[in-house]
């Protein structure tokens, strides 16, 4: 038996097990406890660093196992924003974000020059480094964001964007008062500041998709994928600091690079919010919390005075960031609070400006003591400012979170167009399992959590050996959909008739979409065609979707979208619609809608309430469906509404559709949407009652959407 040393008991503790150990139970009680009283668990992670650290109880030392577990979560937290951000409203919005980027940067800066040189007595170089702390801000409130389902809203998008601007202003500024320290400012300096920086941002950015998409294609492995995506963190966080840039900034460059090859709905994103959250995060506040010192009050009253200064100024600019931002884009009460909460928190960029500013020594006193650009009084008061501010935006953030969860909680059950969603999933090849399960994953709504099911039909003519196959087959599907939160229900069917059987199964559990899905190097077959149409599937109020996937969905960049003409007249047209964009939300991939003009007006309307990256493309002639196929790059991906020959709107040319795919696209990814036709009248239809009222179609699935 092995027993600890009396050494490994004495404090600080260095038994690296009873040290990891420790931070477990840490990590692990701290939100169990904090719950119960209301209290942001952030808020309990850094108070518990703060007791347990060298300024505490000296329990544990702030030693470089504990920096480096810090610094992986903070670029984390930047990266996981970053890569959680929507595209779509993310570039709907972005003058937004560039404007209140420009109010939380300018507005502390200016004030905070004014108390600095004018208050302070500090010098004009002084002034401005002393500035961009209270310019910058950490999201440190984010995890909060996440858990309670707000990272899409629109406040949360602008807030993101915002701070990688007002960062990378701060910090700029950190480097241009470095230079003039250092005499450097010159010329060659700005030269080389451009041109790092532009080098910096076309790697990150143009070329780690491309290699992430080569690497997703041929790794198949989910342990390499997640270790990829690691390296992709660190290596765009190194890249950042060869250019001059913190390396917070490349961990925030590397989410944006990666956003569109991890779906939200992926396996992969959920091991990465898993790992993030329950270790790295975590880590990264008890490490900030070790940073604190109570004592800083019992100083003198110079450094008492440059803490209350600091943190009324610092809290007192990113509030009136907040309402300039609000009164400018009529924001809501709710909406304002939310900026302020998750931009009022200051900590890695706050600590990067304090220290660089406390390391530079440009002279010495009387006493032959060093003068540092920024003294003993500011790094204490950054320290405070640190503690206070993170305990305002968490408790900010989590009360006003909760307010507007309750409010769109609210909106919707006064809703009468919430969907009754039940997917399934019939499945008979192991092959084809995954992109399945993935591609329902895509299409369901997040309120969805249970509502999805693999069917697999056993023919009683088959052997034994057909029962172990299905199992497996089903314990694939519900182990996929079981490492994203989705609790699949596996079904066993025995019949000779499959369509037979797979009808059945939709009528018992009320099935509003099935997926069926076409092995890679078969795709349709006559008989399938034949069986598919002949199925009476539709009949019962089912969208049918089939599925060819010839690589993973996150390595599609665009999808062509065909929509004929009358598809709006279809009875659900509206709800594989619904589908379609839940697709474009959660893959990011960017949706070009070959349709109509009628078609392509109501598609913008909908653009207005719930916005995806897409273009349009308006067609009149629908015999070019096949030159728009076989143009097909790539990388890129098909999408067709069809249509049964009964059907009001059916066009010959959208039946020959099959055909084209098994002659194009066998190395492609496509995807055929069948709308079931109920042929009811269109003004019989719930959600609408005058298909010319493009605005309200816009309004109520936009609603839809949220859900």
């Amino acid at each position: 038996m092995i027993f600890l040393s009396i050494n490994s008991l004495s404090l600080p503790i260095e038994d690296p097990v009873l040290k990891f150990l420790l931070v477990l139970v840490i990590i692990l009680s701290a939100p169990l406890l904090l719950n119960k009283i209301k209290v942001p668990h952030l808020l309990g992670l850094i108070i518990a660093g703060a007791i347990i650290g060298p300024n505490g109880f000296n329990v544990l030392s702030r030693d470089s196992s504990i920096v480096v577990s810090g610094t992986t979560g903070l670029l984390y937290i930047m990266f996981l924003a970053g890569l959680e951000i929507d595209m779509g409203d993310f570039k709907k919005n972005k003058w937004k974000s560039i404007t209140f980027g420009l109010y939380t940067f300018s507005i502390p800066l200016i004030l905070g020059v004014l108390l600095a040189h004018f208050v302070l007595g500090f010098t004009m170089l002084s002034s401005f480094i002393f500035a961009s702390i209270f310019s910058t801000h950490t999201l440190i409130s984010y995890p909060i964001i996440g858990k309670l389902g707000l990272v899409k809203n629109r406040v949360v998008n602008i807030v993101v964007g915002g701070t990688m601007i007002t960062d990378v202003l701060a910090l700029l500024i950190l480097a241009i008062v470095v230079g003039i320290t250092q005499g450097e400012v010159n010329a060659a300096f700005w030269t080389k500041l451009i041109i790092s920086f532009s080098l910096f941002s076309v790697i990150v950015l143009f070329l780690f998709p491309i290699i992430s998409r080569w690497f997703f294609k041929k790794v198949n492995d989910k342990i390499s994928q997640y270790i990829f995506v690691l390296v992709m963190i660190y290596l765009a966080a190194l890249l950042a600091e060869l250019a001059g840039l913190e390396a917070i900034i490349g961990a925030f460059f590397a989410g944006l690079a990666l956003n569109k090859l991890i779906p939200h709905t992926s396996a992969l994103m959920n091991r990465v919010e898993f790992v993030g959250n329950a270790i790295f995060i975590p880590f990264f506040l008890i490490s900030v919390g070790m940073l604190i010192d109570f004592k800083v009050f019992l100083k003198d009253f110079e450094t008492i005075k440059v803490i209350v200064l600091m943190t009324s100024v610092a809290v007192l600019s990113k509030y009136l960031a907040a309402a300039f931002t609000q009164k400018t884009f009529n924001f809501t009460k709710l909406e304002k609070n939310l900026i302020f909460g998750l931009s009022v928190s200051h900590a890695a960029a706050t600590l990067a400006v304090v220290m660089v500013g406390y390391n530079i020594i440009i002279g010495e006193n009387e006493l032959g003591e060093p003068i540092r650009l920024l003294n003993e009084s500011v790094l204490n008061g950054s320290i405070v400012l640190i503690l206070i501010s993170c305990t305002l935006s968490s408790f900010s953030t989590q009360a006003t979170g909760e307010k507007l969860v309750l409010e769109d909680s609210e909106e919707s059950l006064t809703e009468d167009y919430q969907l009754e969603e039940s997917i399934l999933l019939p499945i008979n090849q192991e092959e084809i399992v995954e992109p399945m399960v993935n591609l329902a994953l895509a299409l369901k709504s997040k309120l969805n959590i249970d509502q999805v099911h693999a069917l697999n039909i056993i023919n009683d003519s088959e052997t034994a050996g057909s029962e172990k196959k299905s199992d497996k087959i089903l314990g694939s599907a519900v182990n996929i959909a079981a490492s994203t939160d989705i609790k699949m229900q596996s079904l066993k069917r025995y019949d000779n008739e499959v369509m037979k059987a797979i009808n059945n199964v939709i009528k018992e559990l009320k099935v509003s979409d099935v997926i069926f899905g076409l092995e890679t190097k078969k795709g349709f077959s006559p008989t399938f065609i034949y069986n598919l149409y002949n199925s009476k599937i539709n009949e019962n109020n089912t969208n049918i979707f089939i599925y060819h996937a010839a690589q993973p969905m996150a390595t599609i960049k665009k999808y062509a979208v065909i929509i004929p003409p009358k598809s709006q007249h279809d009875s659900g047209f509206y709800h594989a619609l619904v589908r379609l964009w839940n697709m474009a939300k959660n893959s990011g991939s960017k949706m070009n809608f070959i349709t109509t003009e009628k078609i392509a007006e109501i598609l913008k309307k909908i653009l207005n309430k719930s916005n995806i990256e897409c273009e349009f493309t308006i067609v009149e002639d629908w015999k070019s469906i096949e030159n728009i196929i076989q143009n097909i790059n790539n990388n890129e991906g098909f999408i067709a509404f069809m249509k049964q020959s009964k059907a009001a709107s059916y066009i010959s040319s959208v039946n020959d559709i099959p055909r084209m795919m098994n002659q194009y696209l066998m190395d492609k990814n496509y995807l055929l949407i069948y709308p079931y036709n109920d042929n009811s009248s269109f003004a019989e239809n719930k959600f609408v009652s005058n298909h010319d009222d493009y605005y309200k179609i816009g309004e109520i699935i936009g609603k839809l959407f949220k859900a």
